[in-house]
């Protein structure tokens, strides 16, 4: 597939000893002539001459062979060559010393498949975004070829660039595979300048170990590596080349060796002194270990052919930093560090870096250590969304890394061992989120599943299944292996009649896995590098899916007639693509955009908003038809996919799954700018989609519990509606159903027939998104709705759309509000169509809450009644007519008539005399009719409505008169008594408050109830009025009103004034006051002592010393009740002489009452 170095598969994850451990047995003899010297370097980038053949040589020996290999397979290698072979082995593009440290990079000018599209790039030629599809937000760097910029001075790139650009860099040696020097760090503020020692090894391009005297510790080299690293990339004619030391030990005579091991031990005879004699002492025992070895380890001859080539990566520091991000629970940022590293895991497989794959099982081992798993099973409680989201794609890249092209059969037999190790532990988060194998199986596994379809429950499918089952899968098959290999692999022309399975009638080849597993596929070599293979295998998914789409449409059209008589239908999807575990959509969508995707290379992304990508059509490779784009077929494939006909999955995680995927997808297509080429295509497949049958959520019949297209189809419209305004408006009208919520059951329903189907949400625990679907439901009609203002024949199909599919009056309330202010903006006069759907909107709501409690009900109403005032008189008249089908009896009296008979109202109507009395007497009517239908809340209101109508005034105080005696409580008819008095009628205020007074019942111990006050007022309306009346009320009170400081209070305020002074005409008044020995006030005088005497007793059976006091100022108020009656301090005597011998028992408060009372 790919050439170069690019095309060795990954090693194994587990590293072998270092290359510094290799015995140099003996060094090659060196070579006659002088060789190329230190000063050689790349060729001069202005004057560029062909490379010598001894350095095209070396370069691919340096890349593919250890040097040990090099070794044993030449007996007599020339210096020269060794020299380039040196030369060359060390890292030659800055690309990979980015990857190792910092997050995600994106190589300026990389070449990617656009750049293969103009005939420069070749096959597996790498890719604009490193990254791939990982979906990760973390921090970008931009390297170029001469130079770089990085997102985030902090990077360690970023600040290595820095550091060997202001001269840091000194000292740079390179003695074989070893490359050392110095780094020094600026002085700062707070920090002193400080230099720090820098070693490097490496092989076949690759750096093998790092050392700094910084002591940084993190999964990324510190700055002072990449500066060395870069120094030695940019600069490698100032760096000074030596051969291995072996070569140059093996050079020197006796003496030579003895004098600089003597003056290496002089320089650093603190260090190296104690090593040294003891190296001497096993050398000189001709008995000691060292002496078994033939030869001696070279730290700088490079690696062995046993060794791993892989680049360094501190396995310590991966563990500890995905602990740690782990452990913050999803705070501080950690969930994006950790998107980060997903996204580095595939920039590695992208780079065919073995380290991706190792990488990833430590990040594995971590998420599997975590101690919240067994807490989260323990208490039966799921993780987090954020959390859940990590585990997805953490199973997505196993998927990945197993379906690797290149790997080694050992390589795939370790990864799946430890999957299954992984999948089998208790703890494994599964992969429907909380629920499990109680749950039918509605979602199918790859192919390879040997598990009985139509089994009625799965077994225990983790995270990691799917990885699993994708070890399954091989790249060996002949068709497939042609369809990623060539741009131009048809059939021959002869053999397109008929059916084919491996080609359409066009001849184009066809991809016969299933969709999710081919996506699987695209996503794999797509992640490892092999982006143009990934094109040609996305192609013919699509290819595919047309055919399929196709034949849906066929069989459909024979079966239309059936099942539009029968309106149901059975899903032909077996699983949704949308909220896929492996994500078909998105992965195809993103392997079809990304070659065209244009990028500015140039600019430097100082870490604000991310600009929108900008895209461009490139023609397909191999396509016959010439207008036929990457970037049409990205548009289509979403289209088909958003728009498959599929089932709700079950359980909570993957339903939000679903509306989660939904809106990435279209957030993704939004970034398409739609010229004429993606409008063409956008009207194809939307018409096929609404004419697709049951293949399609948009066709004209569906299974109840279809996944709903409101979201989806909000793009379409919005998309649409500047170039066809028609199927914009055909497309969402039909997208509106909702059809899980309607009331009859079907025959369809025959895959859940446990879910019974009502109008009621609670009845449907299974769908756990239906608030949201709803609400995407209402935001699809409120697009339209704008959409359609001014257009009065749209409107009415919105509305009647609206009406018969949203269920919510919440919902529908919203969208009436949300027509009313489009319909009245604060510069323009209000659009009348509108209006008028706000209102029917409105009116419905009030329909359907009526007989049911809604919080938000007051509201409704008084917007209904702003709403139709804004439409106009007519309108109110209506509301005003209907009102008994809209309002209850009290909304219709106390808001709706009151509202519209405002002051506010007639002005902001601007109505003339006969307007206002139409009007005024239909909120007469309706007065009257909720008086009738509600006495005892509308009698009031009625009443106050009818004011200026004699009549009807008079018929609203004959309702309350004839309700008064059944239906109304005392504090109702005391409240109309009170109004009654207020307006002057008096003596009908007397009668109603009379009526009140058969209502209620005073007991002798509340002498603080509400009523009091009313009591009193009747009592002073009745005195003031005249003896008649207070005669008449006396014997109301005392039957009703035992208290007996209330009855003292009435009886001193009727001796205090001479009654009848309230002035009636032709009443005559004596003026004089009244006796309480004589009637009405004798009875009302009995009455009193009589209830305090019963108190007194009453308080006496269970009273306390603290209430002592508090009974004998009771008792003075008894006494000067007493006092009133001619006899009465006899009376009083005796009363107390009697509680003397009854309690005599209480001695200290019978000595109370003696002290006070005698």
């Amino acid at each position: 597939m790919a050439e170069g170095r690019r095309e060795q598969p990954p090693h194994p994850l587990l590293s072998l000893p270092p290359a510094s451990k290799r015995p140099c047995l003996r060094p090659a003899p060196r070579g006659p002539g002088p060789g190329p010297g230190h000063g050689s370097g790349l060729p001069s980038s202005r004057y560029r001459s062909p490379e010598s053949l001894l350095d095209c040589a070396a370069k691919a020996v340096a890349e593919k062979w250890a040097f040990e290999r090099v070794e044993e397979r030449f007996e007599r290698i020339p210096e020269p060559v060794q020299r380039r072979i040196v030369y060359w082995s060390f890292p030659r593009n800055e690309k990979e010393i980015c990857m190792y440290s910092s997050f995600q990079c994106r190589v300026a000018g990389e070449e990617g498949p656009s750049a293969a599209t103009g005939g420069t790039g070749g096959t597996g030629s790498g890719s604009t975004t490193a990254g791939g599809g990982g979906g990760s937000t973390g921090t970008t760097a931009t390297v170029g070829a001469a130079g770089a910029a990085v997102t985030g001075d902090g990077l360690p790139f970023r600040r290595g660039i820095r550091l060997l650009e202001t001269g840091c860099v000194e000292s740079v040696l390179q003695v074989g595979f070893h490359l050392s020097g110095t780094v020094t760090e600026p002085a700062t503020s707070s920090e002193p300048e400080v230099t720090h020692k820098v070693a490097i090894s490496f092989d076949r391009c690759k750096i093998t170990s790092v050392t700094c005297g910084c002591g940084n510790r993190d999964i990324f080299y510190c700055a002072h590596v990449v500066a060395l690293s870069l120094y030695r990339i940019r600069k490698p004619e100032q760096v000074k080349l030596r051969l291995p030391i072996s070569e140059t030990l093996f050079q020197m005579n006796r003496d030579q060796l003895q004098k600089l091991v003597q003056y290496l031990i002089t320089a650093h005879h603190t260090e190296v002194l104690p090593t040294a004699q003891k190296l001497a002492d096993e050398i000189l025992s001709s008995n000691s270990e060292i002496n078994q070895v033939h030869g001696a380890p070279d730290p700088t001859a490079g690696a062995s052919i046993d060794d791993d080539n892989c680049w360094h990566l501190d396995e310590d520091q991966v563990r500890e930093q995905v602990k740690q991000f782990l452990s913050q629970g999803g705070y501080y940022g950690s969930g994006k560090q950790l998107n980060s590293m997903f996204a580095k895991v595939r920039e590695m497989l992208r780079m065919r870096d073995s380290n991706g794959a190792r990488m990833l099982t430590l990040i594995t081992e971590q998420f599997m250590a975590d101690p919240r798993l067994s807490l989260w099973r323990q208490q039966g409680t799921g993780m987090t969304d954020k959390c859940r989201q990590l585990w997805d794609e953490l199973g997505a890249l196993w998927v990945c890394v197993v379906l690797n092209p290149h790997c080694k059969s050992e390589e795939k037999s370790g990864w799946l061992k430890q999957l299954k190790k992984w999948g089998d532990l208790d703890v494994c988060p599964l992969e429907d989120g909380n629920y499990g194998s109680e749950l039918p199986n509605i979602t199918n596994a790859l192919p390879q599943s040997n598990l009985a379809q139509d089994s009625p429950t799965r077994p225990r499918r983790s995270v990691f299944s799917r990885a699993v089952e994708a070890c399954d899968l091989h790249w060996q098959d002949s068709h497939l292996q042609r369809i990623i290999s060539s741009d131009h692999y048809m059939s021959p022309s002869y053999q397109r009649e008929g059916e084919s399975l491996l080609f359409n009638p066009q001849g184009l080849p066809l991809c016969l896995d299933h969709v999710p597993t081919a996506c699987a596929r695209v996503d794999a070599l797509r992640s490892h590098g092999y982006s143009r293979e990934a094109l040609r295998l996305a192609v013919a998914i699509i290819n595919t899916l047309r055919l399929q789409q196709q034949r849906q449409m066929d069989i459909y059209k024979h079966q239309k007639k059936e099942l539009l008589q029968r309106g149901v239908t059975s899903t032909t999807n077996l699983e949704g693509w949308v909220g896929h575990p492996l994500d078909p959509i998105g992965c195809l969508f993103n392997t079809l955009t990304e070659t065209c995707r244009m990028d500015d290379d140039n600019s430097m992304d100082t870490g604000g908003d991310p600009r929108p990508p900008v895209y461009h059509h490139v023609p397909v490779w191999g396509s016959p038809d010439g207008g036929e784009s990457y970037l049409t077929l990205a548009l289509e494939v979403a289209l088909m996919g958003m728009g498959q006909q599929r089932i709700m999955p079950e359980g909570l995680y993957a339903q939000d799954k679903v509306c989660r995927n939904e809106e990435q997808i279209v957030a993704k297509l939004q970034e398409l700018e739609l010229g004429d080429l993606l409008v063409q295509t956008l009207r194809k497949q939307a018409i096929q989609l609404l004419e697709a049958g049951p293949f399609s959520g948009l066709g004209e019949v569906i299974h109840r519990e279809s996944v709903p297209m409101h979201t989806f189809a909000k793009y379409l419209f919005s998309a649409l509606l500047p170039h066809d305004a028609d199927l914009a408006y055909k497309l969402a009208l039909r997208a509106m159903r909702l059809p899980v919520l309607e009331s009859s059951t079907g025959s369809g329903d025959v895959g859940h027939p446990h879910h019974g189907i009502s109008i009621v949400p609670s009845r449907y625990p299974r769908w756990f998104t239906l608030g949201h679907l709803e609400s995407q439901q209402c935001e699809l009609a409120s697009t339209m709705l704008t959409a359609a203002k001014g257009d009065m024949l749209r409107l009415r199909t919105v509305l009647e759309a609206i009406q018969k599919n949203i269920h919510s009056s919440s919902l529908i309330f919203k969208l009436a509000q949300d027509a009313f202010k489009i319909a009245t903006p604060a510069d323009n006069p209000p659009d009348i169509t509108l209006l008028n759907v706000a209102l029917e909107l409105g009116l419905q709501v009030m329909r359907m809450t009526l007989s049911t409690l809604n919080w938000r009900r007051r509201e409704m109403v008084r917007w209904l009644v702003t709403c139709a005032t804004e439409v106009g008189l007519r309108a109110l008249v209506s509301i005003l007519q209907s009102w008994y089908t809209l309002f209850t009896p009290t909304e219709a009296t106390s808001i709706v008539a009151a509202t519209v008979m405002s002051h506010n109202t007639i002005l902001r109507l601007s109505l003339d005399y006969p307007q206002r009395e139409e009007l005024a007497s239909c909120a007469r009517t309706l007065a009257l009719q909720c008086a009738m239908k509600d006495p005892q809340n509308c009698a009031l209101s009625a009443l106050t409505l009818c004011e200026k109508d004699h009549i009807a005034f008079e018929t609203a105080y004959q309702i309350v008169i004839d309700a008064a005696s059944t239906g109304m409580t005392y504090s109702q008819l005391f409240t109309i008594a009170r109004y009654m008095e207020h307006r002057g009628y008096p003596l009908r205020s007397f009668k109603l408050a009379s009526l009140a007074m058969t209502h209620l019942n005073l007991a002798y111990n509340q002498d603080t109830h509400s009523a009091i006050n009313d009591v009193l007022w009747a009592c002073a309306l009745s005195h003031s009025l005249g003896k008649n009346e207070l005669a008449a009320i006396i014997p109301l009170v005392v039957k009703s009103v035992h208290c007996a400081t209330v009855l003292s209070d009435i009886l001193r305020r009727c001796t205090m004034t001479a009654p009848g002074l309230a002035g009636i005409p032709g009443r005559r008044n004596s003026g004089k006051l009244m006796s309480t020995d004589k009637a009405p006030l004798r009875q009302l005088l009995d009455a009193t002592i009589s209830a305090y005497i019963n108190t007194t007793h009453s308080r006496l059976t269970h009273i306390s010393p603290r209430h002592y006091g508090e009974f004998i100022e009771f008792l003075s108020k008894a006494r000067e009740t007493f006092l009133l009656a001619q006899d009465g301090h006899i009376q009083f005597a005796q009363f107390i002489d009697n509680l003397k011998q009854i309690y005599k028992g209480k001695k200290k408060l019978m000595m109370l009452v003696r002290e006070r009372f005698g």
